[in-house]
């Protein structure tokens, strides 16, 4: 398996955060204790916590990465991930997070979600378009709904909320934030 789901997901959140003025960075979002800039921070933050998990390190503090370049840092951070996620064993190497251990695939598949799931986010937030490569989206719905089981959803602070029924007719990016514990 190549980076190639993970490198999909980058371009579209790379697009989408480009898309973003300063004026909304205190906007609300479809994650219910973020503004814009919270959601900004977790996305780039969020690629520094998959690097360290590649390196079996702690992730880094907090950083505000909404109150700078946070196109830049994001750029910068997904380039070391993919690096890390195409190292020559990494996809079969088993790599431990805070909620447990999983193979390098499965964190490759986790990062790709998070960060299409939170461009999602985002393109909604921001008003621009959410129906965000449809593709990509059928295959990210496909692989959550094999690997999220119930135990992973609940309130505030479990990954997942229960999963929201998605409108017919809804796009497959929709579908995939229903999943997910989005209202749409």
């Amino acid at each position: 398996m190549g980076t190639q789901p993970y490198e999909h997901a980058v371009s579209v959140a790379h697009d989408v955060l480009a898309g973003v003025t300063s004026e909304q960075l205190t906007d609300a979002t479809p994650c219910a204790s973020w503004d814009v800039a919270a959601l900004i921070n977790h996305i780039v933050g969020g690629q520094h916590f998959f690097l360290s998990a590649l390196n079996g390190t702690p992730p880094t503090e907090s950083t505000d990465y909404a109150a700078g370049d946070y196109l830049a840092a994001f750029d910068e951070s997904t380039s070391a991930c993919i690096a890390g996620f195409g190292a020559d064993g990494v996809m079969e190497q088993t790599y431990t997070l805070p909620f447990g251990a999983m193979p390098g695939a499965a964190l490759m598949g986790l990062a790709a979600t998070d960060t299409f799931q939170h461009a999602w986010d985002l393109a909604k937030a921001t008003g621009q378009n959410s129906d965000l490569s449809p593709e990509l989206a059928r295959a990210l719905l496909t692989q959550s709904q094999a690997a999220i089981q119930d135990s992973f959803r609940g309130p505030e602070g479990a990954p997942f909320g229960a999963e929201q029924a998605a409108p017919d007719g809804a796009s497959d990016a929709d579908r995939l934030a229903a999943f997910l514990g989005r209202s749409i």
